[in-house]
C-alpha cells in the first residue's frame, strides 16, 4: 500500500469548480453520522465553488451501482462513494476504472483497497483505532468501579461492513491481547445493523434473560443509544453499567452529558467528507493522491466532552 497521509495534507482550499462536477453516492441519507459526512461534502463544495451532485443509495447495492454508472455516463469529473456494502465495491472500482473516471471511497473501506487503481483512493479513519480506544476505556472504567472481572454484551454494526467487522475485532484484540484492565468476558454479540431501534430490541431481549452484565460495547453511537433506551426502560441504574459507542454524534454527546453514555470515539465526519472531495478534485486534475488518507479517531469522555460539542 502507498504511504498514508493525514487528511489535511490533501486540502485544496480555493479549488476552482470542475466543468462537470463531482458525483457523490451516499449509502443512506437517513443516518445521523452519514448526514454529518454528507453535509461536510456539501459545505466544502459550497465554500470552494465545486459543483456536486449527491444521491441517496437508500442502502441498496444495486441502486448504488446504477448511480455510479449514471455518473459515468453523464461525464462527471470524479465520483465519491460511501459504499452500501463494502464487500461489493469491486464492481464500482471496475466500472470507474474502465471509464477512466477517478473514484474516491469515503468512510467505509472497500474490499479491494490494496489493489485500487492509481486514480482511486480511500478517505476515512483507521478502524483499528476506533474499537481499540473504545474498549480500552470501557475496561479502564470497569476497573475504576473496583471490578477485577466483568461481563459485556457487544452490539455489532452491519456484518457486511468492514467497519463493523474491524471494530468487533478490535474488542477481542484488546481482551485477548492483555490490554484490558479487567478480565472481561463477552456474553454475546449480535448485530443491530447500526440502527437504534434494532439495538433497543436486542438489548431488551438480552435483559429478559436475566444474565448479569457490566458493560455494553457498541460498534456505533446509534446502537449504544438504543441499548441505553432499553436499559432505562427496564429501570437499570445507568451508573451500574458502562456503555460505549463510536462516532461522537450530537445525540451521543447529549447522552454523555446526561450520564448515560460513558465513552465514545470521535470520527470526524466533516473532515472525511471534505477530504474525500479534495481527493476527488485532485485526481480529476491528474494529480497524485495517496491510496489511503487517514483522519485520526479521538477518544471522547465526560472529561473532554466540551472539546467536541461544537464539532459535529
Amino acid at each position: 500500500m502507498k504511504k498514508t497521509l493525514i487528511a489535511g495534507v490533501v486540502s485544496l482550499m480555493g479549488t476552482t469548480a470542475m466543468a462537470d462536477g463531482i458525483g457523490v453516492s451516499m449509502a443512506l441519507f437517513d443516518d445521523n453520522f452519514l448526514t454529518v459526512l454528507r453535509n461536510g461534502i456539501q459545505s466544502h463544495a459550497d465554500a470552494n465553488g465545486i459543483s456536486v451532485q449527491i444521491e441517496d443509495a437508500q442502502n441498496d447495492v444495486a441502486k448504488q451501482l446504477d448511480q455510479i454508472n449514471n455518473f459515468i455516463a453523464s461525464g462527471v469529473d470524479a465520483i465519491v462513494v460511501n459504499p452500501v456494502d463494502t464487500s461489493a465495491t469491486q464492481a464500482m472500482t471496475d466500472a470507474a476504472a474502465a471509464a477512466g473516471v477517478p473514484l474516491v471511497y469515503v468512510n467505509r473501506q472497500p474490499v479491494n483497497l490494496d489493489t485500487l487503481p492509481d486514480n482511486q483512493a480511500f478517505v476515512a479513519s483507521n478502524e483499528v483505532d476506533s474499537g481499540t480506544l473504545e474498549t480500552i476505556e470501557v475496561c479502564r472504567l470497569l476497573a475504576e468501579m473496583g471490578k477485577t472481572e466483568a461481563a459485556a454484551y457487544v452490539i455489532m454494526g452491519e456484518l457486511s461492513n468492514q467497519a463493523a467487522v474491524q471494530r468487533t475485532k478490535d474488542i477481542h484484540d484488546v481482551i485477548d491481547g492483555g490490554k484490558c484492565a479487567v478480565k472481561l468476558t463477552i456474553i454475546d454479540e449480535q448485530t443491530s445493523n447500526w440502527r437504534r431501534d434494532e439495538a433497543q430490541n436486542l438489548m431488551t431481549n438480552w435483559l429478559s434473560t436475566g444474565t448479569p452484565f457490566d458493560a455494553v460495547i457498541a460498534n456505533n453511537d446509534e446502537s449504544a443509544i438504543g441499548a441505553i433506551q432499553a436499559l432505562k426502560a427496564a429501570g437499570v441504574d445507568m451508573a451500574s453499567v458502562v456503555v460505549g459507542g463510536v462516532d461522537a454524534t450530537q445525540d451521543a454527546l447529549v447522552a454523555m452529558q446526561a450520564g448515560e453514555l460513558d465513552v465514545t470515539v470521535f470520527q470526524n465526519a466533516a473532515a472525511q467528507g471534505s477530504g474525500a472531495l479534495d481527493a476527488a478534485v485532485k485526481l480529476s486534475k491528474g494529480e497524485a493522491v495517496d491510496r489511503a488518507v487517514w483522519v485520526p479517531f479521538e477518544l471522547v469522555t465526560p472529561a473532554n466532552i466540551g472539546d467536541y460539542l461544537a464539532k459535529n
